[in-house]
């Protein structure tokens, strides 16, 4: 018997030993591994390592996989003349779903049909290398500057920081970003993880399903509701207009960003340690007003309606509080989910089959014949 479930809640499609989102408890974690331990405990090329390799590295596997994925960054001369012609008022996200798409143009290895596996294993960490660099660079081209040379002295978050403002990050700003990196870096079955595994699952090529998640993650539904939060205090403006502010939101039934999760029915077990990290920022900038605007709306949300602020919530500030540019969030976001998804799409294709779900049907039940044109 076939159970209609609209937006397939509740339908278990394939299984994964990647993360497990846990949403009755309010945790997540990576093959075993709690996201608190991990982000105390670990840099984020450890997560990437553990996703596509199945195991936390030793000291020596570390520094070859970050030998090999720092040698992997540089983009094809085609890719970056792409980049320096598109629009400057261009979606970065536009920017990046098509850069990555034209990958495939100069990779002889990607390639439609049974899948050789060593080889989706070497383009899955060159599109994780890569795409850091193309937000980089468009956002560099953009402004009328030219992309900094590629270092292979700097950790992942270090050095898009580096290539993004043109100097060397501080420890406190790279150990920020990289504890958002590892907090976003994979979530079970959401909407850009399971856009790439379906097409993956036609036994596409690895950059034709990264562009499909990208195209997915895109949307204020789901990646896109950092940049929401933002907008949102910005209207806001100062912490005494929040009351009024939520209550008018509220009466006219408009969604809150970043309030409430599809799966966790607590608190978004990533959401303190980006709140934390928000806290500090903010303490150190002297700008505070942020996350007390961020504070008051969790509090009359969780009084209000019972919901929970979830890990774009504070995300959005955390970054804007590092001067990133707010269209660079959901950019960010897929820098740090590339690795997630990647090692999805990895999984998928070990045991795969085609994804077909079906439709109730809702028409008409009995057939018409089709009348004449006159009589239409």
């Amino acid at each position: 018997m076939t159970t209609y479930a609209k937006g397939l809640e509740g339908v278990i499609a394939n299984q994964t030993a990647l993360s497990n989102v846990d949403g009755k408890l309010g945790r997540l974690s990576y093959l075993g591994y709690h996201i608190d331990d991990l982000v105390h405990s670990c840099r984020y090329e450890e997560i990437v390592y553990l996703l596509h390799y199945g195991k936390l590295p030793n000291e020596s596997e570390l520094t070859t996989f970050m030998t090999g994925l720092r040698a992997e960054r540089g983009l094809p001369e085609g890719v970056m003349d792409f980049l320096r012609t598109a629009p400057k008022d261009a979606s970065p996200m536009d920017v990046l779903r098509t850069a990555v798409s034209m990958l495939s143009l100069y990779d002889k290895r990607a390639a439609i049909g049974d899948p050789d596996m060593e080889k989706d294993a070497a383009i899955a960490l060159s599109i994780c290398a890569k795409v850091p660099t193309i937000v980089a660079a468009y956002h560099r081209f953009r402004q009328g500057l030219e992309l900094p040379e590629l270092r292979d002295d700097m950790g992942e978050a270090r050095h898009f920081l580096y290539l993004i403002n043109g100097e060397p990050s501080t420890d406190v700003a790279t150990r920020t970003l990289a504890v958002a990196l590892i907090l976003h870096a994979d979530h079970g079955m959401n909407a850009s993880t399971f856009a790439g595994r379906v097409t993956i699952a036609t036994l596409s090529d690895m950059y034709s399903a990264v562009t499909s998640a990208i195209g997915a993650l895109k949307g204020p539904l789901h990646g896109g509701a950092n940049e929401g939060v933002i907008h949102m205090l910005e209207d806001i403006g100062e912490p005494s207009k929040v009351d009024a502010y939520i209550d008018d939101m509220l009466a006219r039934k408009k969604k809150i960003m970043g309030i409430g999760h599809r799966v966790y029915k607590t608190l978004d077990p990533r959401a303190p340690h980006l709140r934390r990290l928000a806290v500090q920022l903010t303490e150190e900038l002297g700008e505070p007003k942020w996350i007390q605007m961020s504070e008051r709306i969790a509090e009359l949300m969780r009084e209000k309606k019972g919901l929970e602020a979830n890990v774009d919530f504070y995300s959005a500030t955390v970054y804007y509080s590092l001067g990133i540019p707010t269209d660079l969030f959901t950019p960010i976001f897929a820098i740090a989910r590339t690795s997630g998804w990647t090692a999805q799409l990895l999984e998928q294709l070990r045991d795969n089959r085609l994804y077909r779900p079906q439709t109730l049907w809702v028409g008409p039940e009995e057939l018409s014949p089709v009348p004449p044109m006159a009589e239409r």
